[in-house]
Formats: C-alpha cells, sequence, structure tokens
C-alpha cells in the first residue's frame, strides 16, 4: 500500500514544487536568450563588425550572455 507523506493542504508536493520553480528557471533563461539574440540579430552586419563581432556568434553569445546572467544570481 503506498502512502502519501509529502502532500501539503494544497495538494502540491515539495517535488512538485522543485519541478515548477526549475521549469520557470527553464523559461525564463530561454527567455533571455530569445531577447538577446532578437537584439543582436537586429543589428546590421557593419554595426556587430564594430563590436567585433560577427552574426555567425549571435547564437552562442546569447547562450553565453543567458548562462552567465543565471549562474551570478
Amino acid at each position: 500500500m503506498a502512502y502519501a507523506t509529502d502532500i501539503h493542504a494544497n495538494g502540491v508536493s515539495h517535488s512538485s514544487l522543485g519541478l515548477i520553480e526549475g521549469l520557470k528557471q527553464r523559461f525564463a533563461h530561454y527567455r533571455l536568450v530569445r531577447r538577446t539574440y532578437n537584439e543582436l540579430n537586429a543589428l546590421s552586419n557593419r554595426e556587430l563588425a564594430d563590436m567585433g563581432l560577427h552574426r555567425s556568434q549571435i547564437t552562442s553569445l546569447a547562450i553565453e550572455a543567458a548562462n552567465e546572467h543565471f549562474s551570478a544570481k
């Protein structure tokens, strides 16, 4: 027989809360990557070159920026 030992009054367990918080963090990370990507992608090749960047670097730079942002918290 199975017993539910980790259930709160509202019916949500600690593990469910952890899952939800994890999903929120992943979605926030994804949104930051997309926003950074879109902002860099909107720049012209000349503007990117002035910053020492190439268009092929945009994806990796967006991911790196989001990783740094979330690891700093």
